[in-house]
Formats: C-alpha cells, structure tokens, sequence
C-alpha cells in the first residue's frame, strides 16, 4: 500500500501526544488530528464515498484543512483542493471539471462569504451530490438552510478507521493551475508523485532537526504550501503553525512565540516582512536564532531583496523551484551545498532537468532554452485532458514553458517565463533581467515589467515600480536611470509608480492583470 494518508498515520504511531497543529489557541496532538481524519473517513464512507471519487475542498489555513484532506485520502477518494477566493461560477466549473462528488466549504467570513459562493456555485454543479459547510465552532450550526456543517458529518462517527489500500500510481490529489490561458487545468497527481516529493527533505535539500516546528503562511489549496510543509510536516513528525492569511507582523510574532525552524515563502512575502515597519518590535535575535530553514519558491526572488533579507535577519534563504504539475519540487539550492544568488539550484534526488531549443534539442551551458522535466514528480496528467496532456509532455518530458540556462557546475537560473517574453523591434528582452537591474537603484523597492502593445516595436518595455518609504524620484528619473545603465533596446520607455500591485491569493504577482490595464502607447 502506498496511501499519502500514512505519513499522519505513522507519525501518529511514533508521537501520539506531540503537537501537530497550532491555529491561535487550538492546539491538537498527533492523535487528536489522526482521530478527527478517521471520524471524517467514517461520515465519507457512511453516505458512499468510494474509493477514486473526487472530493474537493475551499478551506483557508485552518486547523480543518488536513483533517479533511488526510481523512479524505484514507477512504482511497482524490483532494481536490480549490482556491479560496473562487467565486460562484469558478466553484461550479471545477466541481464540474474535476467531476466531484461532495464539496467541503469552510463558512467564510462577512467580508469573504465563502459558503454563500459555494453553494451557488455547488447548486450549478448537477453531479456534485453532497456539500458540507465548514464552521468556525465544529458545534456551531449551518449558516446556509437545508446544507450540513462537517460537525454534524463527524458527530457520532468512530475514531478508528482502515485507510484503504490505494496503489502507487492511483490518483491522491488533482491541483488545478492558475489558468493564465484558458480555463484553469486540473493536475492529477498520484500518491507516489505526492509522497516522493514531500519525503525529499530526507535527501538533506534542508536543513531539518528531529522535531521542526514550521510556520505555515503559504496557502494550503497551492502546492507548495501543501506539499513542502505540510505534508513534509506530517512525514517528518513536527509541529506546524498555521496562518489564516500572511501578514509580515503576525508571521514575526508567531516566529518568535512558537519559536519556528522553518519558513516557507514566495518573493512577495519576504519584501513584506523585509519593508515592515515595525519589525524591531520583535526579538529579531531569537527568531534568527531558531529559524534553520528558510526556503523561497513560486516565482523567482529578486536578488537585491534576498540579499537584504539575508543581511537583515541573518538567515540563508533557499531558492528552489517547481510546478504543481511536478507536485512541486523540482530543482533546489540543497543544504549545505553552496548557494548562489539569483540561482534555483539544482536537480532534486530523481529528477531529470534539461534545457531544449524549440526542437527540444539541449542548448550549450549558459545559453537560454526551455526547462523540460522528467522523474517521480511528474504529474499523470491534466484530467480528462488528452491534449493539453499531450502538448505538456512531448517526448516523455514536461514541457514547463519557463526558460532557464544551465551554468557550468550544474545550478539553474530562472531567465522568464515564455509568455512573459517581450519582443521588441525583434530583439527578445526578459522582464526578469530589467527587474533584477531596476531593483539594484537605491529608491526602488520593488519592481514588475511587462511587455504593452506598441505600433512601431510591436511591444514596448513598461516597468510598474514602488518605491522605498522616503523616495522622491518620478518616473522620468527612472527612465533616465535605465537608459543610462542598460542597453538601449531593453530598458523601460514606461516607468508608472503604484503603491501596490495586483497578486493572486498565494502572493504572486499578477503580471495578466496588469497587462490588462494597458492601452497602446
């Protein structure tokens, strides 16, 4: 039997009363989660569940977020895990899409009434037979008529159950992408994809101890979140703290309350807590002291950022990357080995990595191509769809669409997405190189380039920038600034200085949408 399900169970068999999860003033032990996911298991079996059927889930970092999903897998069924800020008609397509059979909604809040989305968007969803509204207070009753709350599914129900026996390549998890082209495009991730990714912390990528205690402030309905702390979390036996939502003050305050060994986070996150004010208020010390693991991932991390947060907080950020398509975990800068800035690192234990022309020929060390990947992490395949499947895994890899470089001891360096590439006058300009430079000028904090519409060039450079608290140069100064430190086809005609930027709910920036807002200059 190979179930994801196991690593709570075992963990549970060797720490029965250690603390698994921490959610402000809940506190359950190994046990107490493993005994909850059983009464879970139980209520799923009782109204049909089967083994291979879909059950999806929008729930924020709440204690109740791996008691579904691990009671989920040990009745053999696939977690279908959903973005929480998804809004009626996009609940109804992936319920639809991943064919679901029940859907658990946590109730929300007034000013995010997720229930109320759910279950219009679970009313449009014909094949979706059951729904069960998530409350703050298991005990608390259902604040939508007619539809049971998970308190009432667990009442009464035994806190044993027998994890059914699933096999390697059965179906665990469906992840669903962003979407950025089309509609968003489930990822079918088996229980060996799943439990080999997460079980890579054995492989010394970080730096872990017998007993971590992590901070979890990544989304768990996202990948990197689900599989590098919690799952890697429930695997190795430590103790994870939990965030509703991130933010910079509340993440130091918990780092240093609960005394974190690791941290995950993307870019975003760590200009956050770097920029936030009041940081000094925190026993910077201590919280530098503990934390051992501090792991970046998502989208690549400026340089000028890293080395600042480095500097600031005395850690060492590890940068890696991965896909939800490669369950996540791919390519990381491996504890102890060397790190170099602006580097993803190097393959993971079982993971093959190549750089392909068009014609998925490997291109020369140092020279730009495709990152194509091929090993235990790859997903089965985009559910019921052939030939989005076939498109994304030409020749027996996966065709990632982000263009990478080798240098000559093996390490990775993240140049663009293929998308993101502008093409101006015929010359192929990377936004991440025009990022990288803008953010080496002492007024910027923060800086996103995007390609915008122009007659003559096809495209044109623009730069959206937020500036470091105190700054007072305008947006000519800027274009002057790149003019004179970048050749002259590739730096920003556009810079627009903005106090923030649009980003999606795991922190990313929302290069789409800014690239709506643009006209033809």
């Amino acid at each position: 039997m190979l179930n994801l399900a196991t690593f709570l169970e075992d963990s549970t068999r060797r720490y029965p009363d250690r603390l698994a999860v921490i959610f402000n003033d809940t506190r359950l032990t190994y046990a107490q989660v493993n005994a909850a996911a059983n009464q879970i298991a139980n209520g799923l079996v009782q109204i049909g569940i089967q083994p291979g059927d879909k059950v999806a889930l929008s729930c924020p970092n709440l204690i109740y977020f791996p008691l579904i999903y691990y009671g989920v897998l040990k009745t053999g069924a696939v977690v279908v895990p959903l973005n929480v800020l998804l809004k009626e008609s996009e609940i109804a397509y992936h319920l639809t899409d991943a064919e679901a059979k029940v859907y658990f909604c946590f109730a929300g809040t007034e000013q995010l009434p997720m229930s109320r989305y759910g279950y219009a968007g679970f009313q449009e969803a014909d094949e979706c037979e059951h729904m069960f509204i998530i409350t703050a207070e298991p005990d608390a009753p259902s604040p939508v008529a007619g539809v049971q709350t998970l308190g009432q599914l667990m009442q009464g129900q035994p806190a044993t159950f027998n994890t059914v026996e699933t096999e390697a390549t059965d179906t665990a998890v469906i992840l669903y992408t962003s979407g950025t082209t089309g509609q968003p495009k489930g990822a079918e991730l088996s229980h060996a994809n799943m439990i080999f990714n997460a079980r890579l912390a054995d492989n010394h990528i970080f730096n872990l101890s017998d007993h971590d205690v992590y901070l979890i402030a990544l989304p768990l309905f996202h990948s990197f979140g689900q599989t590098v702390q919690m799952n890697m979390g429930f695997y190795t036996g430590s103790t994870i703290t939990l965030m509703a939502r991130f933010d910079p003050g509340q993440a130091l305050a918990l780092m240093e309350q609960h005394n974190v060994t690791l941290f995950a986070g993307v870019p975003t996150m760590y200009w956050a807590i770097l920029n936030y004010p009041q940081a000094d208020n925190y026993n910077l010390a201590k919280i530098a002291a503990n934390l051992r693991a501090v792991l970046s991932g998502g989208s690549p991390m400026p340089v000028e950022v890293m080395r600042a947060f480095e500097n600031k907080y005395n850690v060492k950020v590890l940068e890696g990357y991965g896909l939800s398509e490669t369950s996540p975990v791919a390519i990381f800068n491996h504890y102890p080995r060397k790190t170099k800035p602006g580097s993803i690192g190097q393959p993971v234990w079982g993971i093959q990595v190549r750089i392909v022309d068009w014609d998925d020929k490997d291109v020369p060390t140092g020279e730009p191509g495709e990152i194509i990947i091929k090993g235990h992490n790859v997903m089965k395949g985009y559910y019921q769809q052939p030939e989005a499947t076939t498109k994304a895994m030409r020749n027996g890899w996966f065709h990632t669409g982000d263009i990478g470089q080798f240098d000559e001891e093996g390490y990775v360096y993240i140049t663009d997405r293929i998308k993101d590439m502008i093409i101006r006058g015929g010359y192929n300009i990377y936004p991440r190189e025009i990022e990288e430079k803008l953010m080496t000028h002492p007024a910027i904090s923060l800086a996103v380039v995007i390609g915008v519409p122009h007659d003559k060039h096809g495209e044109e450079v623009k730069a959206f920038v937020i500036l470091q608290e105190g700054a007072t140069e305008t947006e000519a100064d800027l274009v002057a600034w790149s003019k004179a430190n970048m050749a002259d086809y590739k730096y920003p005609r556009i810079v627009q200085l903005c106090t923030s930027l649009p980003m999606t709910a795991t922190g990313k920036i929302l290069k789409r949408e800014l690239r709506k807002m643009q006209t033809v200059e």
